[in-house]
């Protein structure tokens, strides 16, 4: 299956004061990432000069929260100061976050996302969001991690087995990575398929669509990444001594024509992933 990963800066939410208001955008761009099925939000630091730790870990705990299925966010989630607002997150509603339902309602061959309750003689309890625990035999898991089970009995008691969500068919929520490298150094160090950076100097998508296409016929990962509300990508690599062409594959506009002076971040997200989906949606 192809992975599209983004990669968003620290400073995301730099503009915006309110801790309240910061939630609301880190939201919308997890939902960004569910409705185009991003596998992994990179959060890279932007501003070399400035200590970015406490904005990354916001942006992480609160994507990482949204994506936890809800069943599961009391088991996983303190409550801390971080999710004051999180009651304003949006719901994802992704395959990986069913509705309330009972263990009757299951079938074999199912996956859901669930916690490592205990674990006994016979193997480990899992908390799928049923009203009764999975059992996977003769698991080596530790209690309270996170796992990916399939259903596999519902006569004599309910029992799953491990899976890896890579076998999922369905899109099954992205990861969040904290980048502790620059975002130059990142893509000099890592082997991604495809790289796009998109940025208002670029290349208007319609021109290249075609070549780009070509190329994520044959990329199984590809990154596209987006700049910061006070400085496009382009000025973020500059600051390096680096130029975005010789980063990237491709450095593309997906918004010529633009009517306002920026574009946030967010709203960056939303219009460049839904023009790579309807030009690249049959190459999936």
């Amino acid at each position: 299956m192809k992975k599209l990963s983004i990669a968003i800066p620290a400073s995301v939410v730099s503009d915006t004061p309110h801790l309240r208001e910061k939630t609301s955008k880190i939201g919308l761009i997890g939902r960004a990432a569910a409705i185009f099925r991003v596998s992994e939000i990179i959060v890279y630091p932007n501003s070399p000069h400035e200590k970015q730790s406490d904005e990354m870990n916001l942006i992480g705990k609160l994507l990482a929260y949204i994506e936890t299925p809800q069943y599961l966010r009391k088991r996983l989630f303190k409550l801390e100061p971080q999710l004051q607002y999180a009651g304003i997150l949006p719901p994802l509603r992704t395959p990986h976050h069913p509705l309330p339902r009972s263990s009757k309602d299951l079938k074999i061959g199912e996956y859901r996302e669930g916690v490592v309750l205990s674990t006994t003689k016979e193997g480990a309890l899992i908390d799928i969001g049923v009203e009764k625990p999975a059992l996977v035999r003769k698991a080596q898991l530790s209690v309270h991690k996170r796992v990916t089970v399939k259903i596999v009995n519902l006569r004599e008691r309910l029992e799953a087995e491990p899976a890896n969500r890579d076998d999922v068919s369905a899109y099954w929520g992205y990861k969040v990575t904290l980048e502790k490298r620059s975002f130059g150094k990142m893509l000099k160090d890592d082997d991604f398929g495809l790289t796009i950076g998109t940025s208002k100097y670029g290349v208007p998508f319609h021109e290249i669509s075609d070549e780009i296409a070509k190329r994520w016929k044959h990329a199984n990962n590809t990154l596209v990444a987006f700049g910061a509300p006070t400085a496009g990508l382009k000025e973020i690599v500059a600051r390096e001594g680096l130029s975005l062409s010789d980063l990237v594959d491709f450095v593309v506009n997906t918004m010529p024509f633009q009517g306002t002076e920026t574009v946030r971040t967010e709203e960056a997200l939303f219009s460049s992933l839904a023009v790579l989906n309807a030009a690249l949606a049959t190459k999936y």
